[in-house]
């Protein structure tokens, strides 16, 4: 007679259904599944860059000017000889840094914003989305360009100016979300009981605007770091000789065009694929998470 163990059977049966339910997301999501893949080798390649290649991102070396692909440099070299692949994955650590930074505070702050205008109303819902208005009427990377050309073009202002048109795109959708539950009974339940407004901002609106504050996240990761790679490769965001992909552009996207071409063109697929896996993740993020949409 064989005896099951119990424990052991009900956690075979859990791992499975985790490992089935992976395989079925992963199914019914491809394009989201495969922006989360780009993501985590990005992430990965930022933690380990130091044990990922050989080369110091910043160190010229004038006797590889412009190797073109081979077994020792795989994607070349650029103007000064430094190792592309190297600034590539640096340059990732540098773009995941500002996009993340910028896309966290951005979010964060429009979500406070956002929920405390939808809760209080009146007066002060007025003139928050009033000055929502008028940033958003400017395209970003202007006002991006205009915060940099006031502060200065370093990393810390590159963020400040990243970060300030995202917190009004985030409080408008926010605000639309924190209206519908402003209205349900059990809001009108905690003012009837006295709680105070800070307690039933945080406990009761905050938690339930949760799904588009976090969509909202991912999403400005990815515009966070095709910013950076914009005002970086226009002079006025990371500068030399920090590893970052729009300076990779900006020292090889005319001048090596045709001579050198492995120059602009890697790092051009660098910002375009985590752009892209930012973006699919997103998307599948929003369709997870919207009732309406995992419906069907």
């Amino acid at each position: 007679m064989v005896t099951v163990n119990p424990v052991a059977a009900a956690d075979e049966f859990e791992e499975k259904s985790w490992s089935s339910q992976l395989i079925d997301l992963i199914r019914r999501q491809p394009l989201a599944s495969a922006g989360g893949l780009v993501v985590l080798i990005m992430i990965f390649a930022t933690i380990f860059a130091n044990f990922l290649t050989p080369y110091d991102p910043e160190a010229a070396s004038w006797v590889n000017q412009l190797t073109p692909p081979s077994a020792e440099f795989w994607l070349g070299t650029d103007a000064f000889g430094r190792d592309i692949l190297t600034r590539i994955i640096y340059g990732a650590r540098t773009a995941l840094f500002v996009g993340f930074t910028a896309a966290f505070v951005g979010a964060t702050g429009g979500l406070i914003l956002g929920v405390a205008s939808a809760y209080f109303g009146g007066r002060f819902d007025i003139i928050c989305q009033r000055l929502v208005d008028i940033v958003m009427a400017f395209p970003l990377i202007v006002l991006a360009l205009a915060v940099v050309a006031t502060l200065g073009a370093s990393t810390v202002n590159v963020i400040i100016a990243i970060t300030i048109p995202f917190i009004p795109q985030c409080a408008r959708v926010v605000r639309s979300s924190a209206l519908a539950i402003r209205e349900i009974p059990y809001v009108d339940a905690a003012r009837a009981l006295g709680y105070s407004h800070m307690r039933i901002i945080m406990k009761h609106m905050i938690p339930n605007v949760m799904a588009p504050y976090l969509i909202m996240l991912t999403t400005f990761v990815g515009q966070a770091i095709l910013l950076e790679a914009s005002l970086s490769y226009l002079g006025m965001g990371v500068q030399e000789p920090t590893p970052a992909w729009g300076l990779m552009l900006q020292g090889g996207a005319e001048e090596f065009a045709e001579s050198a071409p492995w120059v602009p063109i890697f790092p051009g697929l660098a910002i375009t694929l985590a752009v892209f896996g930012f973006n699919l993740f997103g998307d599948g993020l929003r369709d997870v998470l919207d009732p309406r949409l995992r419906s069907r």
